[in-house]
């Protein structure tokens, strides 16, 4: 293997959020353009690790202090084929055979023994991979344990690409807990450490060879963006680059989605959208005459879930459209996005929790898809959005600016607006719906988005040429 991706998630195995759909294609893609690509994550007692079927690969024993844990790193039978690449399992007996991903107190235990354990089954490779390829927080730790940990000696060459997913998100935790990491130098304990603590994201950043994130504009945004890695971020900018994510165009295609009421291309747009949009306002007791605004996501604050209920509130009362949530989270916001359905019957519904065959189906039949998200490293929901001929309503933050361009501007295909709040937002609706009622131009529009190209080729081309950069 000359790259190893190590990720929390990879679809179709788990997934929580795009993390899940980046590992998932990317890897693909780089196999297809002959680099070739494997993923290791651990196995969850979900749906998928019930039933995939594998061999064992490595078996190993993984200490956390005084706590031994037996571990075996599963190879997915068939997953060349199907997935077109090779996806490792790591299953740990009482830490990480459980159905969720997140959301345990013992996560800094879980993630650090599996941690541990990839770089135990690497240790004893006959060929070590060119790369490894860490995804996020979850996996941070590993550029620090393979440059600084005794045991790791002899595979500490090989270099490392930390990919930043989400800056928010850090794997903190105390330095009582140091015990669970693999002798090394304590003098170099300041890799580890920031604000008191040890910060699985800071020493990432400070021990991989180059750090990406998932959008130029992102990268630009974090010695600014307050997550408390500023000035980290700002010193290590050398090391930084910024490759857009792209999109798996063998899953988000509207021709051959099978979770879709009927298929359509740039050609047959205008009857394929119809089609779908009539079995969601079905669905949802709304009217398919209508232009119909929609917002998937999980509800919180990054998203704007604290005011998303006052932005439909506000868009319904001042445009004759319909109004369609799918997501889950802030319990509050869930509330107030359900009491909304009282108000504007036939015109307004939600689905709580998630749904990834109905995310599909909202692509396909929606008009316009909003996403207020006071900070956004990537998105992909616009880019699968563009894909289907939705039209996306977005801020100007992040990913977003990357890949959505304004009406307003020469060669613009969406609309963005520059402030979270319930009046900017409204406002941005507003202009969609204008743009709904002038038919010839939005019909247009949605032509020309579905052409855009927002494939994994081209980013997948950039990993690679800086593999090859730092692995000379």
């Amino acid at each position: 293997m000359k790259v190893i991706h190590v990720s929390a998630e990879c679809y179709p195995a788990a997934k929580v959020g795009g993390l899940a759909d980046v590992v998932g294609a990317l890897p693909k893609y780089q196999t297809n353009l002959g680099y070739e690509a494997a993923v290791v994550m651990p196995y969850y007692e979900n749906k998928y690790g019930k039933s995939s079927k594998h061999t064992t690969d490595y078996q190993t024993v993984v200490d956390l202090a005084e706590n031994n844990y037996k571990a075996t790193v599963y190879k997915t039978d068939n997953s060349l084929k199907e997935f077109g690449y090779h996806l490792y399992q790591v299953h740990i007996e009482n830490l990480l055979d459980r159905e969720e991903v997140y959301g345990y107190e013992d996560d800094t235990e879980r993630f650090i023994a599996f941690q541990k354990v990839v770089l135990d089954w690497i240790l004893q490779f006959a060929q070590v991979p060119k790369i490894i390829h860490c995804h996020d927080h979850h996996t941070g730790l590993i550029p620090f344990m393979l440059t600084q940990c005794t045991k790791y000696i002899p595979i500490r060459g090989i270099p490392t690409v930390f990919t930043i997913h989400n800056a928010q998100y850090q794997g903190e935790f105390s330095f009582e807990k140091l015990a669970y990491l693999p002798e090394y130098n304590l003098e170099q304990s300041g890799i580890l450490e920031w604000d008191y603590s040890i910060n699985s994201m800071a020493a990432a950043i400070k021990a991989c060879w180059k750090y990406t994130t998932v959008s130029p504009n992102y990268m630009n945004e974090l010695p600014y963006a307050a997550t408390g890695l500023d000035w980290l971020f700002d010193t290590e900018r050398d090391k930084s680059v910024g490759i857009l994510n792209g999109i798996d165009t063998d899953v988000w295609n509207p021709s051959s989605d099978k979770m879709i009421a009927k298929n359509y291309t740039v050609r047959t747009v205008e009857s394929g959208k119809q089609a779908n949009k009539a079995l969601l306002c079905e669905k949802f007791n709304l009217d398919p005459k209508k232009p119909l605004v929609a917002f998937i996501g999980r509800l919180v604050y990054q998203k704007g879930a604290d005011i998303m209920a006052g932005i439909f509130d506000r868009a319904l009362d001042a445009n004759d459209i319909n109004g369609l949530v799918l997501g889950s989270g802030d319990p509050h916001a869930e509330f107030l996005l359900n009491e909304l359905k009282e108000k504007y019957p036939g015109r307004y519904n939600t689905y709580i929790g998630y749904n990834e065959e109905l995310s599909h189906l909202i692509y396909s039949g929606a008009d316009f898809l909003i996403m207020p998200s006071r900070f956004e490293p990537c998105g992909l929901n616009q880019l699968y959005a563009l894909r289907y001929g939705t039209i996306p309503v977005v801020r100007t933050t992040g990913g977003l600016k990357d890949t959505v361009k304004d009406i307003g501007e020469k060669g613009g295909f969406g609309i963005r607006h520059e402030h979270v709040s319930v009046d900017d937002v409204a406002l941005a609706i507003t202009r969609a719906n204008k743009l709904y009622n002038d038919t010839a131009e939005f019909k247009r529009i949605r032509k020309e988005i579905m052409k855009i190209d927002n494939s994994w080729e081209n980013s997948a081309q950039e990993y690679i040429e800086l593999y090859n950069l730092i692995a000379q």
